[in-house]
């Protein structure tokens, strides 16, 4: 095997998603391993915080569908394969993942791919552009669920070609995701800025404004709530942006105006530390009303040991432990979430500690980063090993 393994990942963007995350996470692990590392994406806000002594970063269009620019992508990663002498290729992406496979065959390196999410098709053709990402040496899925979808919809790639599909849970910074490291001072200085009263029971729900995420879902609950006499005073938060959904958004606040919730719900465009937004809660909510790849929002407030409440489908079924951790509630339904929440704004101080408690030991044996990138570097030294 050859001294250091050389990793050029490539990602669209490198901004605070998941896939980002543990892109940029795993590019900062690998050289504490001996290895090099790099990093091919467009753009991104995790860039400003990239090590460049220990992660070379090259700014390439991979975002892009064009034919022609992915192309033109091929080309410009197999020289850097052939200059840099890469070991692996790790695409994170679908239009990327097209580029680094011509590469990779061009220049018989090991392919990787993280298969990040459902990739919805409707046609056979939208089909094979998300076939790319089953056609590597290594396939990893995020979750459980993940990988019975790529089975489900994929095994065909799988029995012909005899390829290694694996599922690598998503992992998350729990050094960073911890209540123990919030600066008092920071949250004071937040709840002022966006005047939130914290003498009340809060209720968070965060997540990019988009229709899937759930915020009708969450704003018809809370309707139902406010109607409840049993419960503590309470307001809620929508964190997110609507990356120019303005229309959608719009909707959010007439619905918000029209169950005349103006008082009670807080929409909130952005927070640069989200243990912050954390650290000013008591519950967190995940309302998606499609199928999380992995639920990084629930496994974030596990972490900063809160409760969680989160539809009952897709990932975020693998990383709650139902009445232990948090509370699953019926996908789609404002009367089950509504009760869910109700019931958690229902225990006493003590009651809430555990579940926090178990939450956080929950993660730190299932979801934390370095287990992430520990696995993952070690199917990386398997695929050098049979080279």
């Amino acid at each position: 095997m050859k001294k250091k393994i050389k990793v050029l990942q490539v990602i669209p963007k490198l901004g605070y998603g998941g896939a980002e995350t543990g892109c940029y996470d795993l590019a900062h692990f690998l050289p504490e391993k001996g290895c090099k590392s790099y990093i091919a994406t467009s753009s991104g806000a995790l860039l400003d915080y990239v090590d460049k002594k220990k992660v070379k970063v090259f700014r390439l269009p991979v975002h892009s569908k064009n034919p022609i620019l992915m192309l033109l992508n091929t080309l410009i990663i197999f020289f850097i394969i052939i200059i840099y002498n890469i070991d692996i290729i790790h695409a994170r992406s679908r239009a990327p993942a097209w580029s680094c496979y011509l590469a990779s065959k061009l220049s018989f390196k090991k392919f990787v791919t993280t298969f990040h999410g459902t990739y919805n098709f409707n046609n056979s053709f939208k089909k094979f552009y998300n076939s790319v990402m089953v056609r590597s040496d290594l396939v990893i899925a995020g979750s459980n669920f993940i990988f019975s979808h790529i089975n489900e919809n994929y095994s065909n790639f799988f029995l012909k070609n005899k390829r290694k599909l694996l599922v690598i849970f998503r992992g998350i910074n729990t050094n960073y995701f911890n209540p123990q490291k919030i600066l008092p001072v920071k949250i004071d200085k937040f709840s002022k800025e966006n005047n939130i009263d914290r003498n009340k029971f809060i209720i968070l729900l965060p997540g990019r404004l988009t229709s899937w995420k759930g915020q009708k879902i969450f704003i018809e609950s809370i309707k139902l709530l406010s109607e409840k006499s049993d419960i503590p005073p309470f307001e809620a938060i929508i964190l997110g942006s609507d990356q120019g959904r303005n229309v959608y958004k719009k909707q959010l606040l007439v619905l918000t105006q029209q169950y005349r919730l103006g008082k009670i719900i807080k929409f909130i465009d952005a927070c640069k530390e989200m243990p912050i937004a954390y650290g000013i809660s008591n519950l967190v909510c995940s309302c998606s009303t499609e199928p999380e790849a992995f639920g990084r929002v629930s496994v974030e407030a596990q972490a900063m040991q809160l409760p969680i409440v989160a539809s009952n489908i897709g990932g975020s079924k693998e990383t709650i432990i139902q009445e232990k951790s948090g509370f699953l509630f019926k996908n789609k339904d404002s009367k089950s979430l509504a009760d869910c929440i109700a019931l958690v704004m229902q225990k006493d101080y003590n009651s809430l500690k555990l579940i926090g408690t178990e939450g956080r030991k929950n993660v730190l044996k299932r979801f934390d980063v370095d287990k992430m990138c520990q696995t993952t570097f070690t199917e990386y030294k398997k695929l050098i090993e049979l080279s």
